[in-house]
This record gives C-alpha cells, sequence and structure tokens, in this order.
C-alpha cells in the first residue's frame, strides 16, 4: 500500500507545495531509507525475540506515524513522517518469515504466491480511495482512511501465533507444542505421537554466518538481486503514474489538452491531478500483479526458484523496453499489465528464495539484510522514474532493463536451488 499510495499522492502534494520532480521523487527515497535503517534491526530482534513481536510492532509504528503524516503542516514535516513509516514497513516484512515457517515445504510453491493477492488487494484499495476520496476530502483524509486495515490487523494479532519454529530454536519447546496443539484444533486432527526434540540455537540473528562460506555467494548475490527487485518493482509503479501525470506516453490517441504545465511563483508546478482513466489504467496494472499467479506457482513447481527468477527478470527487460513503442491508449494498458505482472512475480519468488534458504537461526536477520538492499534501489528508481523520465523516457526505462537482465545472469549464478527443500535450523 505504501508505494502505491505516494504515487496517488504525487500530484496532490507537487501542487500543494509547488515542489520540483526532485522533491516529489524525495519522498519515496525517505520512506526507503527509513526502511533501508531499520530493515536490519528489525530482523536481528526477530531471530532475538520473536518474529510476532516485531511484525505486530512494525504496525503499530506505521500507522502512529501514518495517522501523524496527515496533519504534516509542511513538506519538511511530510517526508520526515513517511521515512519514520519506512522503518514500520521494514517490521512488518519479517511477516514472510513467520508465514514461510508455518507452510510444509511441498505446500510452499502453492501458498507464498498467493500472498500477491493481498498484496495487490492494498494497491487497489488505495486507488479506490484516490478516486474517491481525494476528490471530495482531499488527501489528508485518504491517508487517514488508508490506516483502517492496519488498525484493524493489530486487533487480530492474538489469533495469530508465534513461529513454532523459533519457540523450539530458543528452547521453549512448551510454547512451541501448545502453537502446534491450537493449529492441530483448527485442522479437527492431533498430532503426531512423540516427543518435540530440537537442541537450542545460542547463536542467533549473528550477520557474520551471512558472510561465512557456506553462504558468501549466496548473500552477495542475493543482495543483487533483491536491489533489482525493488528497483525494478517500485521503477514500473512510480514510473507508471509519472507518465500518466505528465502525459509523456508515445500514443497515438493522446489528449493534447491533459499535458497542462503550470507556472506558480516561478516555480513550476504540474497542477493536473489523475483523472478516473488514469485511475483506472493503475487500477488494470494492479491486477496485473496476480493475473499470472497460476503461471508463477507452475514455474516455481517445475522449474525452480532460481530459474523462475531468470525468467521473469528477463521478460521484465523487455517490457520495460516496449513501454517506450508508440502504441494506443489500450496497448500502453496491456503493456503496463504484463509489467507489473513479471516485476511483482520476481518480488514475491525472491522473498520465497530468501526465506528458504537461510536457516532459522539467521532467517530473519538475512530476510532484514536483503530488504536494506532492496531499499537502495528503491531509493535510486524515483530519481530515475520521475526526475530522468521528464527528460527522456527511453533513458529513463534503459537502466531497468539492464538492471533485469544482469540479475538474471546472476540468480543463475546462486548456488543453492530451494524447491522442495525442509528449512534448516542452523547453518
Amino acid at each position: 500500500m505504501e508505494i502505491m499510495l505516494l504515487a496517488v499522492l504525487s500530484p496532490e502534494i507537487r501542487c500543494e507545495w509547488r515542489l520540483d520532480d526532485w522533491q516529489v521523487a524525495l519522498v519515496s527515497t525517505m520512506v526507503f531509507f527509513g526502511f533501508m535503517l531499520c530493515g536490519v534491526v528489525c530482523g536481528y530482534v526477530a531471530d532475538r525475540y520473536g518474529r510476532w513481536t516485531v511484525v505486530c510492532g512494525g504496525f503499530m509504528w506505521g500507522a502512529y506515524f501514518s495517522l501523524l503524516t496527515s496533519f504534516s503542516p509542511t513538506y519538511g514535516w511530510f517526508i520526515f513522517l513517511r521515512s519514520m513509516v519506512g522503518c514500520g514497513v521494514a517490521a512488518t516484512s519479517q511477516g514472510f518469515v513467520l508465514k514461510t515457517e508455518f507452510i510444509p515445504s511441498k505446500y510452499r510453491g502453492l501458498l507464498l504466491p498467493l500472498a500477491s493477492v493481498f498484496w495487490m488487494a492494498g494497491s487497489v484499495l488505495i486507488i479506490v480511495l484516490g478516486m474517491t476520496v481525494v476528490p471530495t476530502l482531499g488527501w489528508r483524509w485518504m491517508i487517514r482512511i488508508s490506516i483502517v486495515p492496519s488498525v484493524v490487523l493489530i486487533l487480530l494479532f492474538k489469533f495469530i501465533p508465534e513461529s513454532a519454529r523459533f519457540q523450539v530454536s530458543v528452547g521453549n519447546v512448551r510454547g512451541a507444542m501448545e502453537t502446534l496443539e491450537w493449529i492441530a484444533r483448527l485442522n479437527n486432527t492431533q498430532l503426531p505421537p512423540g516427543v518435540l526434540r530440537e537442541p537450542v540455537v545460542k547463536e542467533r540473528g549473528q550477520c557474520s554466518v551471512l558472510v561465512s562460506s557456506t553462504f558468501r555467494r549466496t548473500s552477495l548475490l542475493l543482495w543483487y538481486t533483491w536491489f533489482v527487485a525493488s528497483f525494478s518493482y517500485y521503477g514500473s509503479v512510480l514510473g507508471s503514474s509519472e507518465l500518466l501525470e505528465k502525459n509523456l506516453l508515445c500514443v497515438t490517441n493522446a489528449d493534447p489538452h491533459t499535458h497542462v504545465r503550470h507556472d506558480q511563483e516561478g516555480a513550476p508546478c504540474y497542477c493536473v491531478p489523475f483523472t478516473h482513466q488514469d485511475y483506472g489504467t493503475l487500477l488494470i496494472s494492479c491486477l496485473g500483479e496476480v493475473a499470472l499467479i497460476p503461471l508463477n506457482i507452475g514455474l516455481l513447481s517445475v522449474v525452480g526458484r532460481k530459474h523462475s527468477m531468470a525468467v521473469v527478470q528477463v521478460l521484465s527487460a523487455a517490457f520495460f523496453m516496449l513501454i517506450n513503442v508508440c502504441t494506443t491508449m489500450f496497448g500502453f494498458t496491456v503493456l503496463l499489465f504484463l509489467l507489473r505482472s513479471v516485476v511483482a512475480m520476481n518480488f514475491n519468488i525472491v522473498y520465497i528464495y530468501t526465506a528458504e534458504v537461510y536457516p532459522t537461526a539467521v532467517r530473519s536477520i538475512g530476510l532484514g539484510v536483503c530488504t536494506s538492499f532492496s531499499r537502495i534501489g528503491g531509493m535510486i528508481a524515483p530519481f530515475i522514474a520521475q526526475v530522468l523520465m521528464s527528460a527522456s523516457v527511453l533513458l529513463a526505462l534503459l537502466p531497468f532493463a539492464v538492471a533485469c537482465l544482469l540479475c538474471a545472469v546472476c540468480t543463475m549464478l546462486l548456488p543453492i536451488e530451494t524447491r522442495g527443500r525442509a528449512l534448516l535450523q542452523n547453518s
């Protein structure tokens, strides 16, 4: 929801505070900066003290600072408070680890990609709020309403248990058994007979494990893969909104009156809000994030995680370049739909691979470090997708395509394939 929220808000805050392109791009960059700073810390805390605590705390933190953002009196306060929201988003990403540790290996390739449905639902909610709330109540009320799902989820956290794998790793076998028995009751079954025994893992949350001889090559390649996943995904989201807002598309049926540039007190300012057609295009592109889930599941099951990432990265590079081809508005919508599909698939697969490749003792900090590297890509993406785009659409799209092609080569060099592999407890 966060980046789609910023994409929808860009025309509004640009006009209210008369911002230049680089100032609009800085908003997204500051969110990713907060995410990058807090990603490693949240991973360490999750490995030491539990996944549940970090995820629940992240939603509380994010909702609180998001609410404060709606009262921002100035642009400076706005970017500061959104960077604080980024810290909360960093904590909530540990929810993927919590979910992965509950799902058996034979079902992970089927169930984990379905997370894209809820990711898409959040984006759709923001677009609907943009269409209905922004024109009537304004962008501040849109932010306030957008935190309602987080508040509801916080209330539901009492029904979400701590990871049984984590509980076993810290020696809390009784707590793990209570969690497993609760799950068994939900499924109207019983646990198999026997005693749950697992050695306690004392060295949890150690960054040194990530660069040890066992995982050094995997970690280095994954860090770049995460960088590209974020760089390409948020480049597609922010770039599409920029193309629509400023009518930079090379289309054969464009409305010549939509490209309006105002000059207020000598400062260039685009005061052109999104039209219903623009929101419709964004909405269709969001649906693309779930349209190819069956293909995603099939790739993961048949060719594995490594080859799936390579395939979708090559496709991402191709669609980034095709966006620059002159076509109709319908053609652009189709290309954007397909681009959002493949970049979302890439992000989903890299999440799955990372959660599977690292052992329980460092799974959260491994994911935390990876997400921090990804936010570097997220910090750079706005300045290309929102600043460079105004100068040249081709030059803005080319870095995304090149990065995806290089990443496809890197993923093929990953030494471990995790398809069908049980989760490890320690290194």
